[in-house]
């Protein structure tokens, strides 16, 4: 109930629409500012269990003020123009913001699809570490002998780390729970999802004791003194490596996998163990002034997208 636009050409309407064409004694700016104003007024009418609604007499009952029409005309070309002001301002923030979120893409295409990474040493992730799936859900236990333990589902993984708000329990036998356990440094990537989440993941830093994770889950295993876990995380979730994982997934309508073939097959880019470190190091201060940059642009946004119902407000009160 409430939002409001101007029709752009000549058509029809729905049952779901109301329209408002003004008279000559009205301006249509200055009308369609005062619903804009007094929308929450009409939310408040709507009613309704399945959707909220308000209905032609709510519309027709609605007050609002009305000056003569130049003082109309004049608050609404006041309004016009300070609100092209917020939106320039609004679209400038929102593509600063957009630039901020990608900064640590950016370092991460410039380390891995840079000259200096075509030297390398490439080998498959397979030869470089175990790659495994996790516990099936759902499935029948034939003995008595079995104990929960927390789990990682899809949900928990996220691109580049992990959500552990929410953590699930599963059953399953002391042999299971010591196959499975996670241990620090261990790789988890997802087998699918929308094709721009393909290949998602983080590592484990042992934050939850004896947690497992589910069979769409990937879990990958280096020695630790040949790899780092920062630094093959970064790798894989960078456009170098969800370029790999697109290439290879099988395709459904609107979903993407891989298979452990496919992961094990991953071309692995191997530096020398301190390249390793220090490209993790910047790319952890990268995505540290990211964020930072990150939480201001959204809190200037913020402010921007509060500032036409303060322009409305100043309006309607006379203060224009």
């Amino acid at each position: 109930v409430g939002p409001t636009n101007v029709a752009d050409q000549e058509c029809c309407i729905g049952r779901g629409l109301a329209a408002i064409r003004c008279n000559e004694q009205t301006n249509q700016e200055f009308v369609l500012a005062a619903l804009r104003l007094f929308e929450s007024d009409l939310v408040k009418k709507g009613s309704g269990s399945t959707f909220q609604a308000i209905n032609r007499d709510d519309l027709l009952n609605l007050s609002i003020p009305l000056p003569p029409l130049p003082e109309q005309k004049r608050i609404a070309g006041i309004l016009t123009e300070k609100m092209a002001v917020v939106e320039k301002a609004r679209l400038a923030a929102e593509a600063r913001l957009k630039a901020a979120k990608e900064l640590p893409s950016a370092y991460l295409r410039e380390v891995f699809e840079g000259e200096k990474a075509k030297k390398w040493p490439v080998i498959s992730l397979g030869e470089a570490g175990e790659v495994v799936s996790g516990v099936t859900l759902g499935r029948k236990l034939n003995v008595t002998a079995v104990r929960e333990v927390p789990y990682l589902r899809v949900a928990n993984v996220k691109d580049g780390h992990l959500d552990l708000s929410d953590i699930k329990t599963v059953e399953v036998t002391e042999s299971e729970a010591k196959k499975w356990r996670l241990q620090k440094g261990d790789i988890l990537l997802t087998e699918g999802g929308d094709p721009d989440k393909l290949g998602r993941g983080s590592f484990w830093n042992d934050e939850i004791p004896e947690c497992i994770h589910q069979n769409h889950i990937f879990r990958v295993r280096f020695p630790k003194d040949q790899y780092l876990p920062e630094f093959l995380s970064a790798q894989m979730s960078s456009g170098y490596g969800k370029a790999y994982f697109l290439a290879h997934a099988k395709q459904t309508t609107g979903i993407a996998t891989i298979n452990q073939q496919v992961l094990k097959a991953f071309p692995l880019l191997v530096p020398p163990l301190r390249d390793q470190m220090q490209i993790s190091e910047e790319f952890s201060s990268q995505s540290i002034a990211a964020t930072i940059l990150i939480a201001s642009i959204s809190d200037e946004l913020n402010a921007i997208k509060k500032l036409p119902s303060a322009l409305l407000r100043q309006a309607f009160a006379g203060e224009l």
